[in-house]
This record gives structure tokens, sequence and C-alpha cells, in this order.
């Protein structure tokens, strides 16, 4: 199973518009919840969900006074630094939605593959 713990950059598209956003996530078995900053007028969201492999779907509701929910889902890259799906607002609206791991964590994950290589090439 996948660990999507931490801090991820992402970007959604709706009518091919991109939004940014931040997340922070906490998983804990299949079970994962969190929040989502947008950086649009909508803001702050709370999100609800599972993980299950490499699969992911979760529900976001802003906290905000919009009343949509909206359903992501996706799969998990292989090396847990890279998601990717679709969202939909069932019977308005859907799109595709993709997100990274935030900069610390892929700054640390490319220092520790570095320091691999290195033990490599003198072992």
């Amino acid at each position: 199973m996948a660990d999507i713990s931490g801090t991820w950059l992402g970007t959604y598209w709706q009518q091919e518009v991109p939004t940014r956003f931040e997340a922070t996530l906490i998983q804990g078995g299949n079970a994962m919840s969190g929040s989502i900053l947008d950086d649009s007028a909508l803001g702050e969201a709370q999100i609800n969900g599972e993980v299950i492999g490499r699969r992911i779907h979760f529900t976001k509701r802003y906290l905000t006074t919009a009343g949509y929910v909206i359903s992501y889902t996706g799969t998990i890259s292989e090396d847990e630094t890279f998601m990717q799906g679709t969202w939909r607002i069932t019977g308005l609206d859907s799109g595709r939605w993709e997100a990274q791991r935030s900069g610390e964590n892929l700054l640390a994950d490319l220092q520790f593959r570095r320091a691999k290589q290195l033990s490599v090439v003198r072992g």
C-alpha cells in the first residue's frame, strides 16, 4: 500500500482552467484525511477518503458556503511522489488533477538518491 502522508502541491483543471493547490494529507492504514488550500476564492477544504494499493479516492468539502461535494479518484506513482486522476461534481462538472510531493520532500529524495549512487560507485 502506498503511503501518501505529507505535503503535496498540485493542480486541478476546470473547463481547462488550472487552479493550483496545496494539500496536507494524513494516512492511517487505508484511511486518509487532510486539508487542501486552493489558490482560488473557494480557499480551504477538508478531505476524507481511502488509499487501496496505488489507488486513491477522496471527497473534498470546502469550508466556505460552497455546498458541493467533489469526488476525486486517481492513481499514485510507484515511488509515491506523484498522483493523478479525475474529479467530479455529480451532474455539474468534472476534470483532471495531479499532485506531487512538496519541494522539501523531493529535495530530500534527491539527496538520498545521490548518496546511494555515490556509495554504489565507491563500493
